[in-house]
This record gives C-alpha cells, sequence and structure tokens, in this order.
C-alpha cells in the first residue's frame, strides 16, 4: 500500500506536466472564410477584365492582319512595311499585356491570400496560448503522422475565433 501511494506521488505531478498537442485543418478554415469567397470572386472579376480587353486587343489584331491580306499586294512598299510594323508592334502590345494581366492577378491573389493566412495565423496563436498547446500543427500539411487520438483537433475552435459557423 505504501509503495502505492509513493508510486502515485510520484506520477501525479508527471501528469501535471504533461505536453498538450493540438492539430488544425487549415485549407478547411480558409475555405469557410467569408474574406476568401470574396477574394475569389473579386480575382474572377479582375481577371474576366483583363481577358475582355486581351480578346478585344486580339479581335482588332486579327481584324487588321486581315485587311493587311486583302489589300496587302495593293500598297505601295512603304505602306507595306508601315502596315507590317503596326501589325508587330500590335503583337508586342498584346503579349506584354497578357504577361502584365497574369502578373497583375497572381500579385493581388497573393496580397489576398496572405491577409487571410495572416488571421488564420492569429487565431491558431490565440488558441494555442488560451488552450496551452505547446504546438498546434497543420494535418493538411507534410507532417508524416499526426496522432489524432493524442491531439486535439482545435479547427472548430479557430473558426470560433474567426467567427465562422
Amino acid at each position: 500500500m505504501k509503495k502505492l501511494i509513493i508510486l502515485a506521488l510520484i506520477a501525479l505531478p508527471m501528469s501535471a506536466f504533461a505536453q498538450k498537442f493540438a492539430h488544425v485543418n487549415t485549407p478547411a478554415i480558409v475555405n469557410a472564410m467569408p474574406e476568401y469567397t470574396a477574394a475569389q470572386e473579386e480575382l474572377q472579376k479582375l481577371s474576366k477584365q483583363y481577358q475582355e480587353e486581351l480578346k478585344r486587343m486580339q479581335d482588332e489584331l486579327q481584324t487588321k492582319l486581315e485587311d493587311y491580306q486583302k489589300n496587302g499586294e495593293s500598297l505601295p512598299e512603304t505602306m507595306k512595311q508601315r502596315r507590317m510594323q503596326e501589325l508587330q508592334d500590335l503583337d508586342t502590345r498584346l503579349t506584354q499585356y497578357h504577361q502584365t494581366a497574369q502578373n497583375d492577378v497572381a500579385k493581388q491573389e497573393n496580397m489576398k491570400l496572405a491577409e487571410i493566412s495572416e488571421k488564420v495565423t492569429k487565431a491558431v496563436k490565440e488558441v494555442g496560448i488560451a488552450g496551452g498547446y505547446v504546438y498546434i500543427m497543420d494535418s493538411a500539411g507534410d507532417i508524416p503522422f499526426i496522432n489524432e487520438a493524442l491531439s486535439t483537433d482545435v479547427t472548430d475552435q479557430v473558426k470560433a475565433k474567426l467567427g465562422i459557423k
């Protein structure tokens, strides 16, 4: 009996210092955020605007190219060269515009996702501090193994912290 009491007294402080681990599913949180949905809609709208302008420029190039092919033979050499240069310039502008559009959409996407990621990270930290967790790992990441029986899923707590149902 005495040994059992001593063993219990030794084990009690050890359990008091047990480390708490948690995991979270960040993509599930991000996809549930209204900010993410709004960002996706804004990016689609921006992309559509660029696509419409790109289409207009392509149509203009196509029209001028067809006109050149129809009437090019009857034009004096200097006008042919001027029209050919105009077509090349328009093609260059089209290529540059396409690249600029892609870069702008990617930049906007990165900026919006960084803001969202920052909010999620802040909420995860707050939940971690409030819950006394040593680590909170993202279960959607490249972690080889998470024993969910020994780890607490705090995804719902983080969603609640962000005001997501």
